[in-house]
């Protein structure tokens, strides 16, 4: 399997090189890929949490369902990531995933990941970062829903789709394709649908953002980090190196 086939692997190479013998295990976490269809929950809150599964293809989102029947979306996923890292520890489901549009993806039980940890200090060590990562998007995602107001909110997660696209789908454009509809932005933003198209014809009529359905330009990458205050400092390209000479 080589990093141009493989998006989980291109994810991993981001944070370290990756052997050939690395590429072998990784290959069992994107076995047996089971095609899903768009809007298929993957599971939901309190079911049991025994194993994880990476996505292959297509994009899906975590969220949590309130009392009062709304929805919060927590956490997006694009091919490559892996989904239900951070319930590793936890026997039941902390939050449901649903798939955004037709996708594959590959479930594996835990004990894969403990045979990872076993056989290799490399993976291991990736995906300790890997969660890190995650946990700062989240808290990245707090302070969008805190202190942003709507312009900055849609600038600032347009910027960040943008960069995580980048690492494993580069395409040298300042475009991205966005498959979220207006009511899944509203419930990722704590926006409403109506406020998101109103923030999005605002961004257009200033130059910044140009939406076609899913497909989406960012004319003057600068601009809309000013505009929306974006600090990429969180984003994978600030990361440090995990290993030095004298760690290998």
């Amino acid at each position: 399997m080589s990093s141009e086939e493989s998006c989980i692997v291109r994810h991993f190479s981001f944070f370290s090189p990756v052997s050939e013998e690395d590429q072998a295990l990784l290959a069992l976490l994107e076995d047996n890929a089971t095609p899903v269809r768009a809007g298929t929950i993957l599971w939901v809150e309190r079911d049991d949490a025994h194993e994880f599964c990476t996505l292959k293809r297509g994009w899906a989102f975590s969220y949590r369902e309130l009392e009062n029947g709304t929805r919060q979306i927590l956490e997006i996923y694009l091919p490559g990531d892996i989904i239900g890292l951070r319930e590793f520890a936890f026997s039941q489901r902390l939050a449901g995933v649903q798939m955004v549009e037709d996708g594959e993806v590959c479930f594996f039980p835990h004990r894969h990941l403990t045979a990872i940890f076993r056989k290799s200090f490399t993976l291991t060590s990736i995906l300790f970062a890997i969660a890190s990562r995650q946990q700062v998007l989240l808290t990245e995602r707090l302070v969008d829903l805190a202190r942003r107001n709507a312009r900055q909110k849609v600038a600032h997660f347009l910027l960040e789709m943008f960069q995580r696209l980048r690492q494993t789908q580069a395409n040298g454009s300042e475009s991205l394709r966005l498959p979220l509809s207006q009511e899944m932005l509203a419930d990722l933003l704590g926006l409403s649908p109506v406020h998101v198209s109103r923030t999005f014809t605002a961004l257009s009529e200033d130059g910044l953002v140009f939406r076609d359905r899913h497909n989406v330009t960012l004319p003057d990458l600068q601009a809309l980090k000013d505009e929306a205050g974006f600090d990429d400092r969180y984003l994978i390209d600030n990361i440090r190196p995990l290993f030095n000479g004298a760690d290998m």
